[in-house]
C-alpha cells in the first residue's frame, strides 16, 4: 500500500500480508502526515476512517460502498486524480526485481523499493 503525494511522488508505503484488507495498512501509512484530502477507492469506505479523517479537517474522497445505509457524497473530480497511484504502481513494476518480487525478506523488498522510488524521482 502507498502514500503518493499530489504530483505523484512516493510519500510512504506499508508491506502488508496479501490474504489481508488493505484498510489495516491505512492507520500507519497516514500516521503523522499532514494532507488535506484523502483519495482511496470504495475498498477503503469505512466509518472510522471517515471519522479520523475529519478529526484531523482533511477531506475524504472516497466513493461509498454499494450496500452503505448512508450514503456519503464525494467529489468526483478530485476522484480522477487518484490514477496518480495507479501510475506510480506501474512505474514501480517496469523494475522486474519488484515486479516479479525476487525478493526473499520485506527488508530486502523495502530497500529495493526506497531504491526504484529513488531512481523514479530522478527521471
Amino acid at each position: 500500500m502507498a502514500l503518493v503525494d499530489a504530483l505523484g511522488n512516493l510519500v510512504s508505503f506499508v508491506l502488508q500480508p496479501g490474504q489481508r484488507n488493505d484498510i489495516i495498512g491505512v492507520k500507519p501509512l497516514i500516521e503523522g502526515i499532514s494532507f488535506e484530502a484523502l483519495l482511496a477507492d470504495k475498498a477503503f469506505d469505512a466509518d472510522w476512517l471517515r471519522q479520523e479523517l475529519d478529526d484531523r479537517g482533511a477531506m475524504a474522497v472516497i466513493p461509498p460502498r454499494s450496500n452503505r445505509k448512508v450514503q456519503y457524497t464525494y467529489d468526483k473530480v478530485m476522484y480522477q486524480w487518484r490514477h496518480l497511484v495507479e501510475n506510480y504502481f506501474a512505474k514501480i513494476k517496469e523494475f522486474r526485481g519488484i515486479a516479479t518480487r525476487y525478493d526473499k525478506t520485506d527488508t530486502s523488498f523495502k530497500a529495493n523499493i526506497n531504491l526504484v522510488a529513488a531512481i523514479i524521482s530522478m527521471r
